[in-house]
């Protein structure tokens, strides 16, 4: 662990420490008590991301996956004696080939489905079986349901089920993509960040793209749901892409990622935005990428991933902060 400074105008953090060193490491989450993190890393050698368990510290960090195939988006559940993730192992053990750079920026929609384990990683069951993606699962506050991102029915849709899996329903039916989707603390609502092409261009491009397994990314907003699916509304209008949307504590505004200032660079920085889509406040000011942020349980944590203070070009980082 190491302590860095905030960077100017980092006005919300205090005593931030940098719990990973090298290679690429994202999407930490908190355990029900706050005392430990699951996060997916390259680490290891590997040439895609594994699902990986650490201290608040940054130590004891131990593998939870199989070590095989590609995996994202671990969460823990059942009072943290258990966790849940997304892997393509079912698949191909192998990595998942990454998409054609002629494309542009786009991420592939690997085959993942979703599995649980004993927060050990034994006891592997596999949750979902759709063979098409099937990841970005969540937790409600209650802990008996799961929100997720799917391709299962041809689009990008949110879903919910009971953590074994059962009483699957599909929340969203625009086309587009929606994901990345959270229960508020009341778990009342959920927010999400979407795409909906309109123009007949963008969706002809969007559904060729979606044909070979892929999404580009660029164009993300910030929306809220009823957690039945009910009241769908868009909070942000910022343009560029908005994504990793998380609620603040008390549930009365969304931390999120955004790159809308430049939407054609790799800078993304984290605001504050009320639900009504007002009170626009900067979060982040590093010059490098700032996602994945989510508060500690207890509210006085923020854990975010990074690319400031990389020993190496594209190198990104789990941060931890005391959050003011």
């Amino acid at each position: 662990m190491t302590r860095i400074a905030p960077a100017p105008g980092e006005s919300h953090l205090a005593n931030i420490r940098q719990l990973t060193h090298g290679g690429e490491n994202a999407e930490a989450y908190f355990s029900a008590d706050g005392r430990r993190l699951i996060f997916q890393s390259t680490r290891d050698g590997r040439r895609c991301d594994q699902q990986y368990i650490m201290d608040l510290d940054g130590s004891h960090v131990h593998r939870v996956s199989t070590g095989t195939g590609k995996t994202t988006c671990g969460y823990f559940f059942a009072y943290d004696k258990k966790i849940f993730f997304a892997s393509t192992h079912a698949v191909d053990t192998a990595c998942p080939p990454k998409p054609d750079p002629s494309k542009g920026y786009v991420w592939g929609l690997d085959p993942f489905d979703i599995y649980t384990a004993n927060a050990d990683g034994s006891g592997l069951q596999r949750l979902t079986h759709n063979g098409v993606y099937t990841a970005e699962g969540t937790l409600s506050p209650d802990g008996r349901t799961i929100v997720f991102t799917s391709l299962v029915q041809g689009d990008l849709d949110i879903y919910t089920m009971n953590v074994d899996g059962t009483n699957v329903r599909r929340l969203t039916t625009t086309v587009g993509y929606d994901g990345g989707p959270f229960f508020s603390p009341d778990g009342k609502q959920i927010v999400y960040r979407a795409y909906h092409p309109t123009d007949s261009a963008e969706l002809a491009d969007y559904r060729a793209l979606l044909a070979q397994h892929i999404v580009r990314p660029s164009k993300m907003e910030i929306w809220v749901m009823n957690a039945d699916g009910s009241n769908q509304h868009q909070v942000t209008h910022l343009g560029g892409a908005n994504f990793a949307p998380y609620f603040t504590p008390d549930g009365r505004r969304i931390i999120f990622s955004s790159n809308f200032r430049n939407p054609h660079s790799g800078n993304f920085d984290l605001y504050l935005v009320n639900l009504d889509g007002s009170g626009l406040e900067q979060v982040t000011t590093s010059p490098e990428f700032d996602g994945f942020p989510q508060f500690s349980p207890d509210g006085k944590h923020l854990v975010w991933a990074s690319n400031r203070h990389a020993g190496n070009p594209h190198e990104t980082n789990i941060f931890l902060a005391d959050w003011r």
